[in-house]
Parts: C-alpha cells; structure tokens; sequence
C-alpha cells in the first residue's frame, strides 16, 4: 500500500510530505484547489510522461517519491526478473531537471518506464469516473470472471504453453517459406550441385595444372636448352666435366706441397661431383622431355573448366568453390529433409495444442461455475446501489481458436430496466450506472484477488442520498482487504473514512500553492459540515456532521 508521498517542486506544489495508513482515506476539498494535482504526482512517479510544464520553479529540478509497503503483494518474483533488489518497503523516485530530462528509481536503482510502468499495474489502481469504457473491454471481463473462478494459476500456465505455440507457429511459418523458395531453386541448385561434384574439384590443383601447362606450351624451347646444356657439360674436347676432370688432375699433383693446394684441391673435387650430378639430371630431364598434343590439350581444358566454373560462381580460388560446393549441399540436403522437418515440427505443435486444449477446457469449465455466482454479487451489490432491475446475461461460448488467456468467446450483457432487452453495456448503460457498476466490480475484485491501492476519483458524482451510503459501506467493505483512497464531494462518504486529509490552496508572497494536510477529529467535523451547508457553517450543519461520523 501507499504509505507516503512526497512532493517538490510540482504544478503548485512546493514541498510536500505526507503519510498514508491502511484502510479507507478520504481526500476532500473545494474544485480547483489541486486535488487532480496529487494525482498528476502520483501518476508521474508511477511512470507517467513528464515534460516541462510539471515543474513550479523551471531553474529547480522536480522531484516525486512513493513509499510502497508490497509484503503482501508477493512481488519477489517480479524484482528478480527485472533484475533489481527487493525491498518490503520499496521506494519509487521519479526527478525532472530543468533540462527537461526524466529519471526514475526503484529503490534507489535507475528504471526505465516501462518497469516502472509494469511495476505500477501491481501496485496501485486509479479509477475514476472516465474509465468505466474498461468495462466493456473483454479481457477486463475476462479478468472479473477468472478472478471468481480462481483461474489464475490454470491461466498462467496455459499461457506459457500459448506462447510456445506461437513461437512453434512462427518456425513453421518460416520453415514453410524457406521450403516453398528452396523448391523453386531446386532443379537449379541441384543442377550446380551435381556440376560442381563432377568435377572433383581439389584444392591446389589449378596452381599445379598452370605450371604443367606452362611446361607443355613450351616444351620445344624447353628441349633446345636441355641439349644444348648436355652437350656444354659432357663434350669430350670443351665440355664442363672434361675440364673439370682436367683441373682436378693438375691440382692433385701439388695438393701435397701445401694446405693451401690442398684446400684448392678439395673445393674442386668438390664442384666436379656437383656437376656431375646436375648432368645425370640434365640428362634424365632431356630424356624426359617428350611433347604429347593431347596431354596438353588435357590440361588445358581442365585449366579451362576450372576457370569457367570460377566465373559462373563469381569466385577467384579452387577453395573458394568448394565453399560454394558445400553450400550448395546444404541447399539441395534442406529440401530432401524438408518433409522430415515440417513433420517434427507438426508434431511439437500438435503436442502443444494438446496440453492446451486440456488447460482451455478446465478454465472454462470453472468460468461457468463462477458466471452465476459473479452475476448475484453484481446484481445484489447494484441493487444497494440503488439499480434493483439491474440484471446480467454473461455467456461461454468454446470456440476452436486459441487466445491468450483459453479458448473461449465471453458475451458480458447488461439490462437496467425490469423487462429490458440486454444488451453491451457502453450502449445500454448510463454514466452513473457505469460508475456503480465499476464500483460493484472493484468490490467483487477486492474479496477474490489481491488487488493493489485503489483510488476512487470522484466515482460518486452525480448520486446522492442513500446511494451514497451504500457507496461509503462498500468502500468500507472493500478496506478490510486493500487500501483504498476516495476524492469525493459527497460528506456521505467522507464521514466513512479512516483518516480524511484536505486538499486547499493558499498564497504565500502572492504566490499560490496547493498544500495536503490530515484533519484532526475537531478539522473533519468542520470540513464535513462545510461540505454539507458552504461556508457559512449552520448549527445543525455541525450537528448532523458529527451524527455522520459518529
């Protein structure tokens, strides 16, 4: 519950503390003097947009703090998802600079909106006399019955098997797609497939082919040089070996005089026995050398697939078609197992339907137990509330789809006259008759789930007399198990509150500010009394005031 709001520096407010108890609390006041200030604040540090204009002082920052005692709101699970620390009392700030930029904190810890936001939903409900269109929303209707029918945990685990429905749905969806323009490029990918693996494709074979192309092209120059080689190195009068031969005979024969000889000596014998082993080569090689027209017509035609198959694929390298190779594997091995994967898929999502459809239908089932229960607490509390021909024609209807929250179709109808047609209740229903209907619903909501603070804002306007009374004792009703806190014009009501704070404008240096204050006993007699003759309090005003608080 709301246990304390502070407030600096807002619309017309300065600086203002002020502590809220448990039960049903009353906030009166004149029209204008800023009680939809107090809810602007309490709408901006819950999450509201913020701009500028919120600010009294323009050179000061704003600032809005919530003091949230949550113990009994069993919010653990939340804080932890959202990754902050848990408090039972959590305070929420929420600061405007004058640069018109927005922060809020959890705790102590910087929030984005839209925690703040999801936070808000669980801890406070401010319902005026505006938004009773909810009620003609489905899934608000929804929420009325399953809160009755204690769907909650059947709905929470019903719809985390829906969101894995639809998340199987969208992979179908997408396998589905995938297989429908993998077919269309089928014939040819396989056609590029089957190509690609004919021509068994090796890695450095094209830099090897290039060379031996080389070689065969010039194969009669290649030739020349080898003969004409050979013949220097073996020629008996001028070749390299018989020179050789020669010279590491005149050396050998004064090897022996000195080391330096010697060393002469060895050097060539040296060089003799590397020649002659590049003559046994050139001669290997020269006896090699045969040109063959169709081993090089061979080699070039392979050179010459590689080279268009490069082209067609827009690639440079050996390495990199056989990268389009094994895509193209894998394209052509998706459509032979596309069958297998939309069958498993299939599978998962008949498998998810099934548990489903078991949750759908025990939800439903205890929707219709709670629907005549839910219509005689409706209908008895409007018949408090003055509305005794009110009556509720509420319908399930199974269907095949699947929704969020089950598999049913909600008809939520509604007659005010005895012997009038239902019909939906944002046409058949008044302003008034909305506001008690909202109000009847809160009721019903607060003994069946744990519903957060409530604020009613002036959700009594337009009645009076003893529909009043009735108002105040359901407010009263309903405080038993929440805080709930009433803007209200009606002394009626207000004489029913545990605390009554006031809300009143004053000027202060001719300036005008709007301030909060709780009455004392002796305040809320007069400010009851106020409220029943004006500002000019008769004797019987007093009287009949203290009668309604007493």
């Amino acid at each position: 519950m709301l246990t304390q709001l502070s407030i600096n520096n807002y619309a017309l407010i300065n600086k203002l503390t002020i502590d809220f108890s448990s039960g049903l609390s009353i906030i009166t006041g004149e029209t204008g003097a800023g009680k939809s200030i107090l809810l602007g604040a309490l709408g901006l540090v819950l999450g509201n947009r913020a701009d500028l204009s919120s600010l009294k002082d323009t050179t000061s920052k704003c600032i809005v703090e919530a003091k949230m005692a949550i113990s009994n709101y069993n919010l653990q699970a939340f804080f932890e998802d959202v990754d902050l620390d848990y408090e039972p009392e959590t305070i929420i700030r929420r600061e405007i600079l004058p640069s018109g930029k927005s922060r809020a904190f959890i705790n102590d810890t910087p929030v984005t909106l839209t925690v703040l936001n999801e936070l808000r939903t669980k801890l406070i409900d401010v319902h005026s006399q505006h938004q009773t269109i909810e009620l003609s929303d489905v899934s608000f209707q929804f929420e009325i019955l399953d809160a009755l029918a204690n769907n909650k945990s059947k709905i929470e685990s019903y719809q985390r098997g829906f969101l894995q429905l639809s998340t199987l749905r969208k992979e179908l969806q997408n396998l589905e797609l995938q297989q429908k323009e993998a077919n269309q490029q089928y014939d040819y990918n396989l056609h590029l497939f089957t190509e690609l693996e004919e021509a068994k494709i090796v890695v450095d074979e094209q830099e090897e082919l290039e060379l031996k192309l080389e070689k065969l092209t010039n194969i009669e120059d290649i030739k020349e040089n080898l003969s004409e080689a050979l013949e220097l190195s073996i020629n008996e009068e001028i070749g390299l070996q018989n020179l050789l031969n020669t010279l590491e005979h005149k050396l050998s024969k004064i090897a022996s005089y000195s080391k330096e000889y010697q060393e002469i000596s060895d050097r060539i014998t040296s060089v003799k026995i590397e020649v002659d082993d590049i003559v046994s080569e050139l001669e290997d090689a020269n006896e090699n050398v045969d040109f063959n027209p169709n081993e090089a017509q061979e080699v070039n035609d392979r050179l010459q697939l590689l080279y268009n198959l490069q082209k067609k694929h827009y690639v440079n390298s050996n390495q990199e078609l056989l990268q389009v190779f094994e895509e193209l594997s894998n394209k052509v091995q998706k459509v032979a197992s596309a069958e297998e994967d939309l069958s498993n898929k299939n599978a998962a999502i008949k498998n998810v339907k099934d548990k489903l459809d078991v949750l759908a239908d025990k939800i439903s089932k205890a929707r219709k137990t709670a629907i005549p229960k839910l219509k005689k607490e409706l209908e008895n509390l409007l018949a408090d509330l003055g509305m005794a021909n009110a009556r509720f024609s509420i319908n399930i209807k199974e269907t095949k789809e699947y929704h969020s929250n089950g598999k049913d179709q909600l008809e939520f109808l509604f007659s005010a006259n005895k012997g009038g047609s239902f019909g939906e209740l944002k046409k058949v229903a008044s302003g008034g008759e909305l506001s008690r209907i909202m109000l009847s619903v809160k009721k019903v909501l607060s003994t069946n789930t744990q519903l957060p603070t409530i604020i009613f804002d002036e959700i009594d306007t337009g009645v009076s007399g003893e529909v009043s009374n009735k108002i105040a004792a359901i407010m009263q009703q309903m405080s038993v198990n929440m805080q709930v806190i009433a803007i209200t014009h009606l002394p009626q009501i207000a004489a029913k509150g545990n605390s009554h704070y006031k809300v009143y404008k004053e000027e202060v240096n001719g300036i005008t500010t709007t301030n909060l204050k709780q009455l004392s006993n002796e305040e809320r007699v007069k400010e009851i009394a106020e409220m029943l003759s004006g500002k000019d309090i008769t004797e019987s005003a007093i009287t009949h005031a203290k009668e309604l608080l007493n």
